[in-house]
């Protein structure tokens, strides 16, 4: 097996995890609302759904060893549509034609992408100083976004989905570093990496969780687009990734990320309302994917600002 096609299948395996972890979470959190954290301690559910956050992370973390970043970030949005049969089946209700169609337009658009973003195994690694400056960087953008004014949700939305995906660049960084045997595991580059990596992925996950507050369709739409978009800005410019094609590859991939933006806004406003039978309560919605190691948020928050189904990114 190739290493494009082993990072397609590990990308899908981890999205299907994602997504079963959300509508798992989800639910637990509506059920459980007002309970603490020692309680929710003691749910098997709870702990079911921390085990698939771990297997999708970790997925994901493979995915990035085997395919350029252009392949495996975008391949995030699998997660909206992998949750789609989860939570319609978890709420009892058959899938609608509004979510089929923000399902065939990801799947399209992310067909399309896989044409032109497919190429060898990533061997080329950020530098320290490189990784500094991208750390600072992105860190500079997200205080800019996260200042106050209007619509702050959208602002750290995208701050969030800016993280997460330098938090997924500089996670491949790490996990080629890892496995290079010409080099020590645990070098002194490697482990300021690391924490870069945990720094980053801990403020996308806090972003979302602010990001969400007044609402999931648009915010969620903008984490699952700036994800890539942020990881594949480093992955052109400074990993010597490239897409297939010229000209005419250039222009199937601007079709199919517009293809499959159409299908994640689509999807993430396709949220069902709560229903009679269900008590008011939201019922199992579309979550947020992953990016990057992908976080989903745990279930601890009040339900007046828990949204319907959330995931605390990081790509």
């Amino acid at each position: 097996m190739n290493g494009t096609l082993l990072a397609v299948v590990l990308s899908l395996f981890s999205a299907v995890a994602y997504a079963a972890a959300a509508v798992a979470q989800e639910r637990l959190a509506f059920r459980a609302s007002g309970t603490g954290v020692l309680r929710l301690l003691t749910r098997g559910a709870w702990w079911w759904s921390v085990v698939l956050n771990a297997s999708a992370a970790a997925l994901h973390v493979a995915a990035l060893k085997f395919g350029p970043l252009t392949l495996v970030q975008p391949l995030g949005a699998l997660t909206l549509v992998a949750a789609v049969p989860l939570g319609a089946r978890a709420a009892g209700r058959r899938v609608g034609a509004v979510e089929w169609r923000g399902t065939a337009l990801t799947l399209i658009g992310l067909g399309a992408l896989l044409v032109t973003a497919s190429g060898p195994e990533p061997d080329d690694l950020l530098s320290l100083p490189e990784a500094l400056a991208v750390a600072g960087a992105t860190a500079a953008l997200i205080g800019v976004l996260c200042r106050p004014g209007a619509r702050p949700g959208l602002r750290h939305a995208t701050a969030s989905g800016f993280a997460s995906g330098v938090a997924s660049a500089l996670t491949q960084t790490v996990t080629v570093a890892a496995t290079d045997r010409s080099e020590p595991v645990l070098g002194a580059e490697v482990l300021v990496v690391a924490l870069l990596v945990a720094a980053f992925a801990t403020g996308g996950l806090l972003l979302a969780q602010t990001a969400y507050r007044g609402g999931l369709g648009a915010p969620l739409a903008v984490v699952t687009l700036a994800n890539p978009v942020a990881a594949a800005v480093i992955g052109l410019s400074l990993l010597g990734e490239r897409l297939q094609g010229g000209a005419a590859g250039l222009l199937l991939t601007a079709a199919g990320a517009l293809l499959a933006s159409s299908g994640v806004v689509t999807l993430s406003r396709s949220a069902p309302e709560p229903s009679a039978a269900d008590g008011g309560r939201p019922v199992a919605a579309v979550p947020d994917p992953e990016a990057g190691p992908a976080f989903h948020e745990l279930p601890l928050l009040p339900p007046q600002t828990t949204p319907a189904s959330q995931r605390l990114t990081a790509r």
